[in-house]
């Protein structure tokens, strides 16, 4: 049997997703979204699951997209062989989109070298950590393209344009602890997976509805105005106001006690 492009399992409450291809640092096939597909298929059908870590197995994290699945071979056609939009259109928007929609928080434990796609899905993540040896690159430029997976927006976000706009056009490498220091990533650690699931395991007993409500609120706040955020704002809080974990947590704060929250 061929081995499994992301491997899956389940701690407790946190779910972890490790991408399995060790011997192209993880770089993306078809099959490898399929997989980390199926992996958020078990996390948003369990509700028993409330958080989600994503890594990479061997040295490195991931470095993009595998451009050995591109058909490069000369003969006929051979541009619109060679295209990379319909992999964009038909594996990596929706791994981003769906990675982001996630019903849990998502954590990051960037092990290696994040590449291309790479650094864009560690964005993606709600939170990254990163080993002190690993490092962000922009590669696209190096291959006449463009920063995809949401590259390009995430890169603005977390470093204004400036920073943006000299990395992706160098391709030159981010280390890590600059990386942090930038504001691309949350920490660094010498064992990101583990520190990532430490983080996984305390947002797991934290209000999970309310922690992704904060994710697009935060996300989508930069495209509204101060009054359309209020509104935003107002509405979210309404919509928390009917959960459980709401009611809890105030209950708890007022009866002096720990809050058990359930995710509801």
């Amino acid at each position: 049997m061929t081995e499994p492009t992301v491997l899956y399992e389940e701690r407790g409450a946190v779910a972890i997703a490790t991408l399995n291809r060790p011997q192209a640092l993880n770089s993306f096939t078809r099959q490898m979204h399929r997989e980390l597909g199926a992996a958020m298929g078990h996390v948003e059908a369990n509700p028993a699951l409330r958080a989600f870590v994503v890594t990479g197995a061997g040295r490195g994290f991931c470095a993009g997209a595998d451009l050995s699945e591109f058909d490069f071979a000369p003969g006929p056609d051979l541009v619109e062989r060679a295209n990379p939009g319909p992999v964009i259109d038909q594996a990596f928007n929706p791994t981003v989109r769906r990675l982001q929609a996630l019903r849990v928080p998502t954590i990051a434990a960037v092990n290696g070298v994040a590449a291309g796609a790479g650094a864009s899905l560690a964005m993606t993540c709600d939170i990254a950590i990163a080993a002190p040896g690993a490092s962000f690159i922009q590669a696209f430029s190096k291959i006449g393209l463009i920063p995809d997976a949401g590259g390009s927006w995430f890169l603005v976000e977390r470093l204004g344009l400036a920073r943006a706009l000299a990395l992706a056009m160098t391709g030159d490498k981010l280390p890590a602890v600059q990386a942090k220091e930038w504001g691309m990533i949350w920490d660094v650690a010498d064992d990101p997976l583990a520190a990532a699931l430490a983080m996984a395991e305390r947002l797991a007993v934290m209000p999970t509805r309310a922690l992704v409500a904060t994710r697009h609120l935060l996300r989508d706040g930069a495209t509204r105005t101060l009054h359309q955020q209020l509104d935003a704002e107002r509405d979210a809080q309404a919509a928390m106001g009917h959960t459980h974990d709401y009611i809890e947590g105030v209950m708890a704060f007022l009866q002096k006690r720990p809050a058990q929250f359930k995710g509801e």
